[in-house]
């Protein structure tokens, strides 16, 4: 019995031993994590500062090369202009000369008898093949478009030749009614000279009766004549002047 009491003893002070190891070893986890969050901490805003102090140092150097640079380019810019003042020959020649190579057609020339003279075969099949194949896009959108150009043309051509013959037609029949229009007016005009002819008592008889004509009731009078012949004469001016304009259109009438 008092063996057992000191192996309870001895277990249980092994036991709290054990997890006092165990909190010294959290505590001190957790302090060297902290520790080491400080001295990172530190570190970046040290290395941060001396960063910028490094950048703060050489902005005045930079600025004092970049206005040299700058005054070294407009010197040469001026002496340049000078130059081309003095030669003006030469800067004339010059200005063609770098136009000439802005220019595509020169600068594929150049390059084809220079550079291009480097490239492989292979290299320059691949171009030719690629051009050839842009050429050949090209080529079929064109036919495309002309195609459909030249449908509607054909359309248009059509439906011009109708308008043609319509008109023809209908510049005819206007032509006829104004021959129609001119003969009537001409019956009217000797219809009102005769009833100038007539007596005043047998007028004023005439002006009171009715005659037929084509089986229809119309009253004669001197007044209706009269407005009935202005009336011819307006529609035979809008007809003549409507046959004009379709002679304008180079459609015989």
């Amino acid at each position: 019995m008092g063996e057992e009491g000191d192996n309870s003893n001895n277990s249980s002070s092994s036991s709290s031993s054990s997890s006092w190891e165990v909190m010294e070893d959290l505590q001190r986890t957790v302090k060297e994590s902290k520790d080491s969050a400080i001295r990172s901490a530190l570190s970046f805003q040290q290395s941060s500062s001396s960063h910028l102090r490094s950048f703060q140092d050489h902005v005045p150097e930079a600025i004092s090369k970049f206005n040299s640079y700058e005054n070294t380019f407009f010197s040469k810019v001026k002496e340049e202009l000078l130059t081309a003042k003095d030669h003006p020959a030469a800067a004339i020649g010059l200005t063609l000369t770098a136009g000439l190579f802005l220019m595509r057609g020169p600068r594929r020339f150049l390059f084809r008898n220079t550079l291009g003279r480097f490239q492989s075969e292979e290299a320059q099949f691949l171009r030719a093949e690629k051009n050839v194949k842009e050429f050949s896009f090209s080529v079929d959108l064109m036919k495309k478009e002309s195609r459909k150009l030249l449908e509607r043309a054909s359309l248009a051509e059509k439906e011009m030749k109708n308008g043609h013959t319509e008109l023809l037609d209908t510049g005819i029949q206007i032509q006829r009614l104004a021959k129609s229009v001119y003969k009537v007016e001409t019956k009217t005009a000797d219809l009102m000279d005769g009833l100038r002819e007539i007596p005043g008592r047998d007028a004023l008889k005439l002006r009171a009766e009715a005659s037929l004509d084509n089986s229809h009731l119309i009253i004669l009078s001197f007044d209706g004549v009269a407005s009935m012949t202005s009336l011819l004469k307006q529609q035979r001016a809008a007809l003549d002047k409507r046959i004009m304009k379709i002679s304008e259109l180079g459609i015989p009438v």
